[in-house]
């Protein structure tokens, strides 16, 4: 398929020839057009799709005149590294340096900045925070901006610069907007939801490489924050015939004191710490002594200076956090023989993008399982309630997250703990 589908000038399809852009994406070929006819567009693709080129493409083919007296085009990414790539990637593609397009971020300051603006622009790719500051300077006029786009929003969202972004887009209100993101999640919504307009369209493009991996059952629970993981962790695990062997990773020793701090330790030893930070916390030094102590159910992980662990003969992998590096987890859900494992995934909205990498790694996606009806789900935003006395605690017997097994779930079976997973996963999805 030739880039003449995509409907550019004569210059950029041969500024994209000599780039070696041959044939458009189809994130580029489903959102051009759309963009280009003046269409709030958010556009849903995984890093390599595309997304870059086809907004400075088309912010190349909307803005058609340079050097105007104010900028016309304000491009929203998360951070310095991002403001490098989008302006190598104007400068690839803005042949003949036609327009005058300027990065800003913390690397230089306010003074210069203001400078910079005042002399004149065309095209502004900056960080939020400081394109706010130079808003409420006066410098940074919002009143010509034609086409306002955020990139790499998931990342935004992240890195907590919602309130930046929300209050330059109200303000160039005349504008279209585009957002480029590769999940679209609630909080993601909730940001754009003040200055996205109704007919917005949603264009999403998903990548899988058709090479799959032979990985481990897998199944991915999404919950809204830290505390409701921690409920749906002691909810699992409260079914101690089908967890009777689990490895829990966390990404710090300090999130793994605090996950074993919130269990009901009924036995001594059933849970523990690889490696713990306090010696009163009950952990293993040796992986292998706790695989081979028939009491001991559950063992808690922390990724932080982990290295090498042979966690081969453990039924279930439990990933309560996402590592910071992908591989990290795929070496642990990558089939190793014949072991019947099943690989279990807690992940927040902003975790997402985590797993978009993950499962462009392996080629496939993880099922995504309902949550428990009987799972407490913690609202952050809501005011805490009153804190139980010592003597009401004593009397309730049990913790807040305890719940009684509904009948159907009593077993009288002896299946192998492998065996059950896989059967607990058939009967959540559905398969006979």
């Amino acid at each position: 398929m030739s880039l003449d589908k995509l409907k550019l000038s004569k210059p950029l399809v041969a500024s994209m020839t000599d780039a070696g852009f041959l044939t458009p994406k189809e994130i580029q070929l489903k959102t051009m057009s759309r963009i280009l006819g003046g269409q709030d567009v958010i556009a849903v693709g995984p890093e390599g799709s595309g997304k870059t080129t086809t907004y400075v493409l088309a912010t190349l083919m909307k803005l058609k005149y340079a050097f105007e007296e104010a900028p016309r085009a304000l491009i929203l990414v998360p951070d310095a590294e991002h403001v490098d790539h989008v302006l190598e990637q104007f400068k690839l593609l803005n042949r003949n340096s036609t327009f005058r397009i300027l990065g800003i971020d913390s690397r230089g300051t306010i003074d210069t900045q203001m400078n910079e603006i005042t002399d004149g622009c065309d095209i502004i790719v900056a960080v939020p925070d400081r394109a706010r500051a130079l808003y409420l300077k006066l410098a940074l006029n919002t009143n010509k901006i034609q086409l306002f786009i955020v990139d790499n929003a998931e990342l935004i969202v992240k890195k907590g610069l919602q309130l930046p972004v929300v209050e330059l887009a109200n303000s160039a209100y005349k504008s279209q907007h585009v957002v480029f993101t590769e999940v679209l999640h609630e909080k993601l919504k909730h940001m754009i939801s003040p200055f996205m307009k109704d007919s917005a369209a949603t264009v999403e493009v998903d990548e899988i490489d058709g090479k799959q991996a032979e990985v481990y059952l897998q199944m991915l629970y999404q919950v809204p924050n830290f505390r409701t993981k921690l409920n749906l962790l002691t909810l699992l695990l409260n079914d101690a015939e089908v967890f009777d062997k689990v490895v829990v990773f966390v990404n710090t020793r300090l999130t793994a004191q605090t996950v074993y701090k919130n269990f009901n330790h009924n036995k001594a030893g059933e849970i523990s710490i690889y490696r713990p930070l306090f010696f009163d916390d009950q952990g293993y030094d040796d992986i292998e002594d706790f695989k081979d102590n028939p009491n001991a159910r559950v063992l808690i992980v922390a990724n932080e200076n982990l290295g090498d662990l042979n966690i081969q003969g453990i039924p279930i992998i439990l990933h309560f956090e996402l590592p910071e590096q992908k591989e990290t987890l795929i070496q642990r859900i990558v089939k190793n023989g014949e072991e019947e494992v099943i690989a279990i995934t807690f992940s927040t909205d902003i975790e997402l993008i985590e797993v978009k990498k993950i499962e462009q790694a392996i080629g496939q996606k993880l099922e995504v399982v309902e949550l428990p009806e009987d799972l407490k789900v913690v609202d952050m935003a809501a005011k805490p309630k009153k804190k139980k006395s010592d003597a009401e605690d004593a009397d309730s017997g049990r913790g807040a997250a305890f719940h009684e097994k509904k009948a159907s779930n009593l077993k009288n079976y002896n299946y192998s703990a492998g065996t059950k997973a896989k059967m607990t996963y058939k009967k959540k999805k559905g398969l006979s």
